[in-house]
């Protein structure tokens, strides 16, 4: 028999609900809208450990921060709680990193790899909360095309840097990453 457990105080927003949901539910809240998200691929995948790797590694070389993946809960504001793909922070963020899970602050680096179901949230609807909030940097790696895309925070906006075939240049660490499509 399932037993009903008493919510103290009922949700007021949709990152309330987000924050009631059972650990592991695949979604994100943007703009006070929650949204499903179905498990990644097996290529989607490989093609975040080949990136991770090599930026995990650069990262811990330098000793210049951490980078996690998905499923870490960022929660960026109010209003935005995404679970990006991978995510640098540097070691002077100052974000916090919660024990019982999620990071609360805005990561230096983002990186999205696109699918199928996702493209619109991440080139249109993330990518305008993440430049609203700050990010640094902004990756979009699409694998269909074999192509990485780069934003850069300039003042208050994006700036798109080109479009690079089999690589990913980051402006912010000073480094190129190898694409494996």
């Amino acid at each position: 028999m399932k037993t009903l457990e008493i919510i103290p105080v009922p949700p007021r927003n949709a990152v309330d609900v987000f924050k009631l949901l059972p650990e592991g539910t695949l979604c994100e809240v943007i703009n006070n809208a929650i949204y499903m998200s179905p498990s990644p691929t097996a290529s989607h995948q490989r093609m975040l450990k080949w990136i991770f790797k090599q930026l995990d590694s650069f990262v811990e070389l330098n000793k210049s921060g951490e980078v996690f993946f998905s499923a870490l809960d960022v929660f960026l504001d109010d209003e935005n709680v995404f679970q990006p793909d991978l995510i640098f922070i540097s070691s002077k963020n100052t974000g916090e990193l919660d024990p019982d899970g999620g990071f609360h602050g805005v990561p230096d680096l983002i990186v999205e790899v696109l699918s199928t179901f996702n493209k619109e949230h991440d080139l249109v609807k993330k990518k305008l909360v993440y430049e609203k909030c700050g990010v640094k940097e902004y990756w979009v790696i699409d694998p269909e095309k074999g192509e990485a895309m780069g934003f850069e925070l300039k003042g208050r906006f994006f700036h798109e840097f080109p479009k690079a075939k089999g690589k990913m240049k980051s402006l912010l660490l000073k480094k190129t990453f190898s694409l494996r499509f």
